[in-house]
């Protein structure tokens, strides 16, 4: 079983489940107000829930749990129905609770107000093996863990376990558009999180008094939006203000923080805010019906962006990105792409790195593709000399290209370097990733010394645009590295300048009221520049940027998440397109800034 603090969750847990109750029950339901589409009308057809066998799960080891669907009775077996799933599922069936789901959707979708759509209404898991309470609350319940916390690993329950057992069944959608999730409470970020994890697969979330605070670090999320690309994600947000405030957080302040978050960042997102209510169903219970009329509209929004609050040195990503430009593909079907550069004039090289296409390739600014040699390479770069110089850790050498005639010279051997930058100088660093070393050899004289050991397995390299400083990624550890390049080739003022976001760690201890375990390794990786001082890095997250001192301002998305994401550069049309290399494919998308082409092409005086 995964490793995590039950008992330190176990309290809160039990009461959670309380409140879970009292979220959907009509025992607290003073002061809901049941809206038309809480109840049965005439000529309606209705759909039909059926409870589910207890499910075993294997991502969540040792753990049951109850389950239903609800299938509406317009429902056609032909892979074009939404899908909406339920956490806490049983607050969301009650006939007289606040929630009645099966009531709703039937009125809804009967008046076309939203798709067809099955629901699925899925309890947190608990240890069978290990009796309830005198009040009959299941204190082994895992619902903490998988609901508060960060990370995938309750998607891939859904995506893995649940999703696919009713498609067994019943053949739905996948067309994320068509996917939503909906929950309460540590519910409610549970819904938000699985949709963040993987929008490929969701794109609506419907959260009320969502637990957007510090139960498992779930308070980070508003910094992570502000600083992460905008995903496809439609959400609607629900809280009062008399919501709870406690040691993990102010649940109607966290809330405001996720809408502003989301707003800020240009999310289609609806937050509805009331007075007086506390931490319950009663006014998410009320306005049910019109948030799902909401977040099933066929509108299709125009993103809405306001700057007015950045400082003038906020290089955030609406200073980079430019809306409606997303990755495009470039080149495809390649064995695994690596070492992009680009010339002064724009043009784009590349490797494939593996047979049997193994090269070095120019795709020009007419889009013509040309292969310049047969030497498979990882690092590649221009040099003042206008050869390139390249990687081949294969082969154990350094080596430089003539582009013109394929013509190779040996510059060192006896490496394994696997990235390059080359100065104007005609001086070489580069990466040996597995030796922990930075390199350095004079391109002319073909001097080699160690310039800097000690890194965790550096990678990714490149300099700043006046040429003073040298960046390096771990692919081993959490930093990139600056150091001060001098004249005669040393380095020294090292220093970990760059803090790379790392993975969350699914087989970490997650602790209630602390931040969830991160993998050690960021898996940073290839690097680039651009003419102001930003720093590119790809790594596990994304493609991470970075502002001259050394600040995130933020991550993008990599266009094949599970796929190995190496390299960028800054190339194209004014050397204004970021392109990266992601396995089998390269992709492109245009963006506010210019290429560093850190040799100039052009000797030093």
């Amino acid at each position: 079983m995964s490793r995590f603090s039950l008992r330190s969750i176990t309290a809160l847990t039990a009461a959670a489940l309380a409140l879970g109750s009292n979220l959907a029950s009509g025992a607290a339901a003073s002061r809901f107000k049941a809206s038309p589409d809480h109840a049965r009308h005439p000529g309606v057809p209705q759909g039909v829930v059926t409870q589910q066998a207890p499910w075993v799960s294997k991502v969540f080891p040792h753990t049951t749990r109850d389950w239903w669907i609800y299938v509406p009775a317009q429902y056609q077996p032909d892979g074009t129905a939404a899908v909406m799933v339920f956490q806490d599922g049983h607050n969301y069936l009650t006939p007289q609770g606040n929630w009645r789901v099966p009531i709703v959707f039937d009125n809804l979708i009967a008046r076309g107000e939203m798709p067809v759509t099955v629901a699925i209404f899925v309890d947190p898991g608990h240890d069978p093996a290990k009796p309830s309470n005198a009040k009959g609350q299941r204190v082994s319940s895992n619902r903490g863990f998988e609901y508060n916390s960060l990370g995938d690993r309750y998607a891939q329950f859904l995506l893995n376990e649940i999703l696919p057992e009713v498609a067994r069944q019943y053949p739905l959608s996948h067309d994320p558009e068509k996917r939503a999730l909906g929950g309460s409470s540590s519910g409610g970020i549970a819904s938000f999180t699985v949709a963040w994890e993987r929008p490929d697969q969701f794109g609506k979330v419907l959260a009320t008094v969502g637990s957007f605070v510090n139960l498992a670090g779930g308070d980070a999320y508003p910094s992570l939006i502000r600083k992460t690309e905008r995903k496809p994600i439609r959400v609607f947000l629900e809280d009062a203000s008399g919501d709870l405030d406690n040691p993990y957080g102010n649940w109607p302040l966290a809330n405001q923080q996720m809408h502003a978050a989301l707003r800020y960042l240009g999310y289609d997102v609806r937050f509805d805010f009331a007075e007086g209510y506390g931490h319950s169903s009663e006014h998410g219970g009320s306005i049910f019906a019109d948030a799902l009329r909401w977040l099933w509209r066929n509108e299709k929004p125009v993103p809405v962006i306001e700057t007015k609050g950045d400082l003038a040195s906020d290089m955030t990503l609406h200073h980079l990105l430019i809306e409606g430009e997303g990755w495009q593909p470039v080149a495809e079907g390649l064995a695994f792409a690596d070492g992009p550069c680009s010339d002064e004039a724009g043009n784009f090289y590349f490797s494939d790195l593996r047979p049997p296409a193994a090269g070095v390739y120019r795709i020009a600014l007419d889009g013509t593709k040309t292969k310049l040699s047969d030497e498979g390479v990882s690092g590649l770069k221009f040099g003042p000399d206008g050869r390139l110089y390249a990687c081949q850790g294969a082969k154990k050498r350094l080596i430089a290209i003539e582009p013109a005639s394929g013509a190779v010279e040996i510059i060192a051997t006896d490496v394994q370097p696997n990235d390059l930058i080359v100065t104007s100088r005609g001086h070489i660093f580069f990466t040996e990733t597995g030796k922990k070393q930075i390199t350095f050899v004079d391109a002319k004289t073909k001097e080699k010394r160690a310039a800097d050991t000690g890194l965790a397995n550096p990678n990714g390299i490149t300099l700043s645009p006046d040429q003073g400083t040298l960046a390096v990624s771990e692919a081993g550890g959490q930093f990139v590295y600056a150091f001060r390049v001098n004249p005669d080739g040393t380095l020294d003022a090292k220093i970990p300048y760059m803090t790379l976001r790392r993975p969350i760690d699914p087989k970490g201890e997650f602790k209630s009221h602390e931040p969830p375990p991160y993998q050690k390794a960021s898996r940073g990786d290839g690097m680039t520049s651009d003419t102001i001082g930003r720093y590119y890095v790809t790594s596990a997250v994304g493609l991470q940027v970075f502002d001259p001192t050394g600040r995130l301002c933020g991550v993008l998305t990599k266009p094949q998440p599970d796929k190995p994401f190496t390299s960028c550069v800054l190339s194209g049309p004014g050397r204004s397109y970021l392109y990266v290399t992601n396995a089998d494919k390269i992709f492109r998308r245009k963006v506010q800034a210019v290429g560093n082409t850190n040799a100039r092409i052009a000797a030093a005086p």
